[in-house]
């Protein structure tokens, strides 16, 4: 029996890749300097993936807002694609702005985790791969066939992870910007001590605080 291929890892470099997609061919190494949300959906044509493609589309320009870029894949050919764009455009009066990778050797999918036996041999069950700017991936989720996607938590994601590395914060459970963040938590006795005392921050208990960033 084949052992299964280890999934990317939170914080470890994204496995390269090259492959033709709806823009024409791309390869990770495009993208770097800049953020990339990567995503499968198991088929072209279908009803829940016609309606996150019109939510990603629909916001965009949120995503460039944050120095990102989105790129679809699924295992279906570039004629596939092509079509299901245009009948987006036609049908939906919707514009899909942003590149889809046609993986019909299943080489993108295999290599980011993307195929799941227990749900389709064939289709690619529905994931999110944030890449920093760096080509690390951060953040990776995955969700079944039968549920769509949240792009407003997915965008929440990536400012909760570029709130994190620009200002060495973490995010608290619910945080969207302009929230309070959490400081690190002090890790000698004598940084408590200082913690305790420290009347610049909302302290709950030594080891969480909150503070409001200028």
């Amino acid at each position: 029996m084949e052992s299964p291929k280890q999934l990317p890892r939170i914080n470890e470099p994204a496995p390269d890749f090259s492959a033709a997609t709806t823009q024409g061919p791309k390869q990770l190494s495009d993208y770097k300097g800049r953020w990339l949300v990567l995503f499968s959906h198991p088929a072209d044509f279908t009803p829940v993936c016609t309606t996150e493609f019109i939510a990603f589309a629909e916001h965009f320009g949120e995503f460039q807002k944050r120095n990102a870029d989105i790129l679809g894949v699924s295992i279906d050919s570039i004629y596939s694609h092509l079509a299901w764009v245009q009948a987006i455009k036609e049908k939906l009066n919707v514009t899909i702005p942003f590149p889809v990778i046609a993986d019909l050797d299943m080489k993108v999918a295999s290599a980011y985790g993307m195929i799941h036996p227990g749900a389709s041999d064939t289709s690619a069950v529905r994931s999110v791969f944030i890449i920093d700017d760096k080509q690390n991936v951060r953040a990776l989720v995955y969700y079944p066939m039968s549920a769509g996607r949240s792009i407003d938590e997915i965008l929440r994601l990536l400012d909760a992870l570029q709130t994190g590395d620009k200002h060495g914060v973490a995010c608290p459970a619910g945080w969207k910007p302009g929230d309070k963040v959490v400081v690190p938590a002090p890790k000698t006795q004598k940084a408590v001590e200082e913690r305790l005392a420290d009347s610049s921050v909302e302290r709950k208990d030594w080891y969480l605080s909150l503070k409001k960033l200028a």
